[in-house]
């Protein structure tokens, strides 16, 4: 869709909706950058209506010039706001409730909520198309990255095989952090918490949630398919021990927690799992609360957007530039394409698919434990390369910890061979498996 832009003059009035983090960044943005975006946007951009949990507390922000309102739909009412701005969060509730009545009322809507875009996205969108209104959301994968523009914009002339991306910042750092000092996942956790960069319930980050609804929005773009995070296969770095890190660098890898999607038969697959990734891949160089996203187009080859992919800046940045497309009337439809082209891709069986793992066992230490391992191995199918056991501290059990890598053969094998050995008494923990990202 394309939006007539107004008068040179007129100013793209917005309502803002929350003012934690996200908001105030906007404000903020809007205030130090004011007549660079109004050059850009060919108009002013003004907040001229706003909605928090708390009008008097002070933020710190100069927020004369906009009236306050305790309720939020007052937004999606108000015959002075063109365009709405989400920063409540949440996948339902308020959030989507002033998602629906904005673009019910032909308002624009811009949000950096991956929750509600991965939950409701195609809802919105059609909601968005029958009225004509814009529905951006850059700001809701990867922070300040342009990589939903780049996706749906930039490479739409290609066909798109694979995307992979590091998508969660604070899980990345929690590595990161492991990596350098080889601490275990709770010191790490600790750590991070500690200097505000993890929640304190840090769950969606931790489990692989937060990057499986970025992912979902992904693949939505790049392969014309209708957002199916149900089919988004998760897990998390809970796992994840220092002695894997220190296994994984010796092996000349890195561990990071990726989300891949790619088609292969017609068949949308979408995984988001720890693995280990060759240090000299693009994602390798992602440290910190960077996020990084390999785009593989038919035409374009291997592309690579990377930056900060959280926090007031970048996600502000985000969304005004979103701002910006629709100050200009430069808008078009949310995923590319028109929301009833969308396809409903049936999911991949990942048991078809061929690659090679790293498989960290904890065992107790005692005779005909490595033999019993081998032969599951052998009687699954899986052949392999490589095997090194380490052990520990009389004062940890003598537990021991066996990593080895596999030869490529198929993801069903391995999991049988994990079949086999389940209930065994040889095992002192559930065994790890992350994959060998190749390329």
């Amino acid at each position: 869709m394309t939006t007539p832009p107004a008068a040179p003059d007129a100013p793209l009035r917005i309502g803002l909706a929350g003012l934690g983090t996200v908001g105030a960044g906007v404000v903020r943005l809007l205030a130090a950058n004011r007549a660079l975006i109004a050059a850009r946007a060919g108009r002013p951009l003004s907040i001229v209506a706003m909605s928090a949990r708390a009008e008097r507390r002070d933020r710190g922000l100069d927020l004369a010039g906009a009236r306050f309102s305790g309720d939020v739909a007052a937004l999606a009412d108000a015959p002075d706001v063109d365009v709405v701005v989400e920063a409540l969060g949440g996948a339902d509730g308020s959030a989507l409730s002033l998602a629906e009545a904005a673009l019910g009322k032909g308002k624009g809507l811009v949000t950096a909520n991956k929750a509600l875009i991965a939950h409701h996205g195609m809802h919105l969108a059609k909601r968005a198309e029958a009225r004509g209104a814009p529905l951006a959301f850059e700001a809701a994968v990867a922070g300040g990255i342009p990589v939903v523009k780049a996706l749906r914009e930039g490479a739409a002339a290609n066909a798109i095989s694979q995307v992979t991306g590091i998508l969660n910042g604070t899980s990345n750092h929690i590595l990161s952090a492991m990596e350098a000092s080889g601490a275990d996942f709770a010191e790490a956790l600790a750590e991070a918490q500690g200097a505000g960069l993890a929640e304190a319930d840090p769950a969606f980050d931790i489990d692989g949630v937060d990057a499986a609804h970025k992912l979902a929005i992904l693949a939505a773009i790049a392969f014309g398919a209708r957002i199916d995070f149900a089919g988004v296969a998760a897990s998390g770095i809970r796992e994840v021990r220092g002695a894997d890190i220190a296994q994984a660098r010796a092996l000349g890898f890195v561990i990071r927690l990726v989300g891949v999607a790619d088609i292969e038969g017609g068949a949308l697959l979408q995984r988001v799992r720890p693995c280990l990734v060759p240090v000299g891949h693009p994602l390798a160089h992602a440290t910190g609360a960077t996020n990084a996203v390999v785009i593989e187009g038919n035409s374009a080859g291997r592309l690579l957007f990377q930056g900060e992919g959280a926090g007031a800046g970048p996600t502000a940045s985000a969304i005004v530039a979103d701002l910006i497309d629709i100050a200009r009337g430069c808008t078009t439809e949310p995923f590319g394409v028109p929301v009833g082209t969308l396809a409903a891709m049936a999911r991949a069986d990942p048991g078809d698919r061929r690659g090679r793992d790293y498989i960290r066992f904890s065992v107790a230490d005692r005779p005909g434990v490595l033999a019993e391992i081998t032969a599951a191995m052998r009687d699954a199918g899986v052949s392999i390369e490589s095997l090194i056991q380490r052990g520990r501290a009389a004062e940890d059990g003598g537990e021991v910890l066996v990593g080895m890598v596999t030869h490529e053969g198929p993801e069903r094998c391995v999991a049988r061979a994990l079949e086999l050995l389940e209930g065994s008494p040889s095992l002192t923990a559930a065994p790890l498996v992350l994959p060998l990202l190749e390329g």
